[in-house]
């Protein structure tokens, strides 16, 4: 039996994320098992998801995914190098026989070329060398300019956002030889943070149109629009301005040496950003005075909710301990079973079971539950805003 594995946040699941799953199952077949690994409560792009890490895993799982696992917050607010080197290496400990993934490509070839360039030694010596001769150039755009020296078109594939991660995920499969097969999606609809193409509309679309009161019930499938209306009405929705006060509040405690020690902090981008906070009366104008050339606005923001959320590099070194179990169907229930004692990376099925994997998992696991503590103060009702309940709360069975 094939065993699909998908990286995610499902911000929120839509028509795309649909196409997505019942195309991996018609190339690799309608009994493959589906296994999702999902971004938490802030996601990759430096920024709250619209719904709880709860809601979205169960409305995925209505949706066609059998396993949703949760990718520890530390990788889940990291570069994409690292947000996708933990989920891959999460979804080969959950016993993953193909990865599928999107891509604006389309074809597997191209990307894996740029894969096994990228993981060359003299290709990251020509990066470096790039990057020490003109200062205001950013890593990815000295990497784009070295690839497209010796790719030639190729390395133009590396404009796409969805590319970019594809990547990224074949170089975790190669750099720890998972027996993984990869398999590449063509994207369709609208692109990344883009509006007004035809087909499923993007996430930062449909987020927009959640926002402003509209009606996406054409771009998400029902089953998942009944769980966001149900969360939509009880008040567990992102509310920026009620979060905005909570993260400043924390950004402005931390002293200097607190920002050094972020992820992706190196080249003085964490002084930037501790400066910003001192200067800056919300968050878009501290990533506005931190963003340069040289340090992208993406990476501010991850620094930023770094900050707040007390992430450190510290905290991102080597493969995430563990992988939470958020929601499963019954399908999924045997191959838990299967997992069960048997995996590199331990599945967790009960919170309180992280304590028997070691200091570190049991200190990644508190980092993400006092991240949920903050995401819950944006709730309308003082029951949803109890502190603890990731903790307590269980995986959603459906």
């Amino acid at each position: 039996m094939n065993v699909i594995g998908i990286v995610c946040e499902y911000n929120p699941f839509h028509s795309g994320h649909l196409y997505m799953i019942n195309e991996s199952r018609r190339r690799l077949g309608e009994d493959s098992v589906t296994v999702c690994v999902m971004s938490g409560d802030f996601v990759q792009r430096g920024e709250a998801a619209l719904y709880s890490k709860f809601a979205r895993a169960e409305a995925a799982c209505r949706c066609g995914a059998d396993l949703v696992l949760e990718l520890p917050l530390p990788w889940s607010v990291s570069s994409a190098e690292g947000f996708a080197e933990g989920a891959v290496s999460v979804l080969a400990a959950a016993g993953c026989t193909h990865l599928s993934f999107g891509s604006e490509c389309g074809e597997l070839e191209p990307l894996a070329a740029l894969a096994r360039e990228i993981l060359n030694p003299a290709t990251a010596g020509k990066i470096k060398d790039c990057l020490s001769a003109d200062a205001s150039l950013s890593y990815a755009m000295a990497r784009q300019r070295v690839l497209s020296e010796a790719l030639g078109e190729t390395g133009e594939l590396l404009s796409g956002p969805n590319n970019i991660l594809a990547v990224e995920y074949l170089k975790a499969i190669y750099k720890h030889a998972y027996p993984i097969i990869p398999m590449t999606v063509k994207r369709i609809g609208s692109g990344h943070d883009k509006a007004g193409e035809s087909g499923p509309k993007s996430a930062s679309e449909i987020r927009a149109l959640i926002e402003r009161g509209g009606d996406v019930s054409g771009y998400i499938p029902s089953e998942a629009l009944e769980v966001y209306r149900r969360e939509s009405e009880a008040g567990r929705v992102r509310r920026p301005e009620l979060l905005e006060t909570a993260l400043l509040s924390r950004l402005r405690m931390f002293e200097r040496p607190h920002y050094e020690a972020l992820p992706d902090a190196s080249d003085g981008a964490g002084i930037r950003l501790y400066n910003a906070v001192r200067e800056g009366g919300s968050l878009e104008e501290i990533t506005a005075a931190a963003r340069s050339k040289r340090y992208p606005l993406a990476r501010m923001r991850r620094m930023l909710y770094c900050a707040a959320l007390g992430i450190s590099a510290e905290c991102t070194k080597g493969l995430p301990p563990y992988a939470r179990v958020l929601a499963a169907d019954k399908k999924a229930c045997a191959l838990l079973r299967k997992l069960e004692g048997e995996t590199a990376i331990p599945v967790l099925t009960r919170a309180s079971a992280v304590r028997k994997f070691g200091e570190r998992a049991e200190r990644v696991f508190a980092a993400g539950a006092s991240a949920h503590d903050l995401y819950t103060l944006q709730f309308v009702t003082n029951d949803d805003k109890k502190p603890g309940n990731d903790w307590r709360r269980g995986p959603s069975i459906v």
